[in-house]
């Protein structure tokens, strides 16, 4: 029974020791999945209390996987944040749904579904959307969309409460919802941070286990290859953004003057904003040039064999991605690219995060010249950066104005050839880095001990590895699009994989703040209504910017879809917006639907007890207020002055609205449809009837801040488990745990020798105790069975 104890002490003193607070209990498994984790499975008895050479073999290869950075939390993490950010996609497009793709909405859903009798299959191909089935099942398009929310947020929301459910199979429904809606978006829909969620969506269900549901704290050797994808997703995206912005010849992004206009003409804006604003001229250009670096020359870096040039990056683009959170709100994006950027992570990190100084590797082993090697060469990256940046943008300071200059100091011409001859060699980084990984993970499948374990893991090596390659290339195609010439230079069977997948968004391109809108003014629309044709009243729409005295909303991460489209349509005429034609139709017959998008409180919508009889709108220009002259803010926000006329007064019946509408083929002609009486169909009325009235983003902040709650508790409840198990093993034990296999040799050694003369006691006791029998004349009692009981030990002894 010692022999027993002293192995459970070992075994989950390794897990319980120094916990370091809440996400320890989150992210790192249980005591009792310690070995499950280590090898994959749920091990039995016998292999629960393992010999001396099987402990030391698992301590190598704790000490190996830390060597070659593993990443089991940061992979955990990635899924967990996966989970919320679905959670709020779904719950922000389930409340305005009614609104955008209602029957009575601006966009029906059904006119995207042709119903013409063909089979399910074709129709699946035609259009790969589950709405299909909504007839099958009795339901129109407008409920089927909202039940697919339903069942969206709900799969989510499970998934972000049990890690058991982060599971490949879940994170395939939960892509397949989310395609299902997209597809009949329209316009609404048709946002880059939609289609970055399905890629990187489609990017989970590679990196969530598959093989069971023990979650995604089961270590399998190939996690790596398929992590790596979200990296390269990481580095596409960050670096399309950055070089778009200079070949778009935008004059603000070459000037460096974007940010100077940038706070103020964004979709939505924060208060602080207001105040990002007012910062000098200088600090603005200054601003621009460390977007250029963060977006164009640190995301190479992200392939860096070395790591602390990797963490490096992550920190800049976690800096990034934290500043536009607080100047603009931006929905979930920055939250799903900061999710991305936890691929650059590793363990290690992590566990310095958790103060968890018992699983750092010890840098003491590594070779002093190795050591210098790697700062001295880090130490010439970051300098290299910086001193390409000083040449590429003029950067001077100013002793007299005590500010720093800069300047673009090169032209469009030599960045075009820069693009030329980076492009291709940006593709063959990442073929390089992918190689890495796939033939470590190999290597690793290759060592696992059993015949059977060993090649049913190459068999699942070769499916991830064949699967990340085959994505990782059809993704070269959106990528090479910033470089006209290394497009052409691929190869046309990637094009032609490309196609047939296009229609899935398993891979696409991007490119964030293109050109700078606004340079003039930040132009806005203004929609008027009136009961006598005399007496005008603006329609204040909740979040977009209208009254001059009301502060920019936090919205984040909620997404309110009309108000940005809103902001779109002022860029243009109404005609490039036939929606907006829709809408004023929809506010002259009083749509409570489309009314609870611009105002979720009925109440405050100036017609909510009858419908205007006119419409119009014009377009104003508006910039922010600047500061008084004694420092203090100004009493409004805004400041604006009259544009033009953007769409003509209209009313109900009017020729230009019906020959718009007739135009867009916006009118319905169809008769009013019955609502069907279905028990799915009753249930999502109701819990619609349950939520109406409540804001969007109010209810997604309760959903965050309930499920936070759940997983803190959680995460408390196993570090409190992990110390009661510790402290039941031996409450008043200081010693260290054995952390390389020298100290379990040691401990072993001394329990051995502790055992042994134990032994030799007990045998001394049983002799004393035949001699005493013998001379009361007693028959020896027959002690065969504790004699070979003890024997047994002695073995177990030397084994041991």
């Amino acid at each position: 029974m010692q022999h027993t104890f002293l192995k459970l002490e070992y075994i989950l003193k390794r897990a319980t020791v120094t916990s370091s607070g809440l996400l320890e209990g989150l992210f790192l498994p249980p005591p009792h999945t310690c070995l499950q984790t280590r090898y994959g499975k749920p091990l039995p008895d016998s292999s629960f209390f393992p010999s001396s050479r099987i402990y030391r073999s698992d301590i190598l290869q704790t000490e190996a996987e830390s060597a070659m950075g593993e990443v089991t939390l940061p992979r955990r993490m990635f899924l967990w944040c996966m989970a919320v950010i679905y959670m709020i996609a779904f719950v922000s497009l389930y409340v305005q749904v009614p609104g955008l793709y209602g029957n009575e909405g601006l966009l029906p859903a059904r006119w995207q579904l042709r119903y013409s009798g063909k089979p399910l299959l074709e129709q699946l191909l035609s259009s790969p959307t589950l709405l299909w089935l909504g007839p099958r099942l009795g339901l129109d398009t407008h409920t089927a969309m909202e039940l697919l929310c339903l069942a969206g947020a709900a799969l989510s929301l499970a998934a972000t409460l049990f890690e058991a459910l982060r599971h490949s199979l879940v994170f395939f429904c939960l892509w397949a919802l989310y395609l299902s809606l997209y597809q009949v978006g329209q316009v609404f829909l048709y946002f880059q941070w939609d289609n970055l969620l399905l890629e990187t969506g489609f990017l989970c269900i590679l990196v969530a286990p598959l093989t069971s549901f023990s979650g995604p704290r089961v270590f399998r050797e190939h996690d790596g290859v398929t992590f790596w994808l979200v990296r390269w997703l990481l580095f596409r995206l960050m670096f399309a953004s950055g070089v778009v912005k200079l070949t778009s010849r935008c004059p603000t992004w070459w000037g460096l003057t974007a940010l100077t206009y940038h706070y103020e003409t964004q979709c939505i804006p924060t208060p602080l904003a207001w105040f990002a604003h007012q910062l000098p001229v200088w600090w603005q250009k200054l601003s621009v040039v460390g977007t250029f670096v963060i977006e164009i020359a640190v995301p190479v870096l992200f392939f860096s064999p070395l790591r602390r040039l990797r963490l490096g990056a992550f920190y800049t683009q976690v800096l990034l991605q934290v500043l536009i959170i607080l100047s603009g709100n931006y929905n979930f994006f920055n939250l799903l690219t900061l999710a991305l950027c936890l691929s650059l992570l590793d363990d290690q990190h992590v566990y310095f995060w958790l103060c968890r100084r018992d699983k750092l590797k010890d840098q003491s082993n590594d070779s002093k010249l190795q050591s210098w090697l790697c700062y001295l060469v880090e130490l010439g990256v970051w300098s290299l950066l910086i001193f390409g940046t000083i040449v590429c943008f003029d950067l001077q300071v100013d002793a007299t104005k005590n500010h720093v200059l800069s300047r673009t100091a090169f032209t469009f011409h030599q960045f075009n050839q820069f693009l030329k001859t980076v492009t291709i060699p940006c593709v063959w980084i990442g073929v390089l880095s992918l190689t890495w990984e796939m033939v470590t993970s190999m290597f690793r499948c290759a060592c696992v001990s059993g015949f059977l374990r060993r090649f049913w893991r190459m068999i699942q090596w070769t499916l991830v590895a064949t699967a990340t390659a085959s994505v990782f290339s059809i993704s070269l195609v959106p990528f090479t699009y910033i470089e006209y010439d290394s497009n052409a230079r691929l190869w046309p069977g990637v094009r032609q994989a490309y196609d047939l997948v296009d229609r899935y968004q398993l891979v696409n391109s991007y490119g964030l703040f293109r050109r700078m809108t606004g340079v003039g003014g930040r132009p806005e629309v203004v929609i008027e209504g009136s009961s006598d044709g005399v007496t005008w009243t603006e329609i204040e729409f909740m979040y977009k910017p209208g009254n001059m005295t009301a502060p920019p909303p936090v919205v984040t991460p909620h997404q309110p879809r009309l108000d940005w489209q809103m902001w779109f349509a002022a860029l243009g005429p109404h005609t490039q917006s036939p929606w907006f034609t829709s809408l004023i139709y929809r506010l002259l017959q009083g749509k409570r639907d489309v009314i609870e998008l611009i105002q979720t409180d009925v109440t405050k919508y100036p017609f909510h007890l009858q419908p205007p009889a006119y419409i119009r709108a014009h377009r104003y220009r508006y910039w922010f207020t600047e500061p008084k002259a004694d420092g203090s803010s100004a009493q409004r926000w805004w400041r604006r002055v009259y544009d033009e006329e953007f769409y003509p007064t209209v009313h109900l019946g009017n020729t230009f609205l019906d020959g718009m509408l007739n135009q867009y083929g916006l009118k319905d002609k169809s008769s009013s449809r019955r609502l069907p009486n279905t028990t799915a169909a009753q249930a999502v009325r109701w819990l619609r009837s349950q939520v109406r009235g409540v804001p969007a983003h109010t209810l997604i902040w309760t959903l965050m801040a309930c499920s936070a709650t759940f997983c803190l508790l959680q995460g408390l409840r196993n570090r409190n488990r992990s110390s009661q198990g510790a402290s039941l093993i031996n409450p008043d034990t200081t010693t260290s745990k054995p952390d390389t296999a020298d100290d379990v040799d040691r401990l072993l050694e001394d329990h051995k020798e502790t055992e042994q003369a134990d032994y030799e006691e007990e045998e001394d006791d049983v002799s004393c105790r035949d001699e005493n029998d013998k001379e009361e004349g007693n028959d020896p009692v027959d002690d065969n069975s504790e004699e070979e009981e003890l024997e047994e030990d002695k073995m177990l002894d030397e084994s041991f």
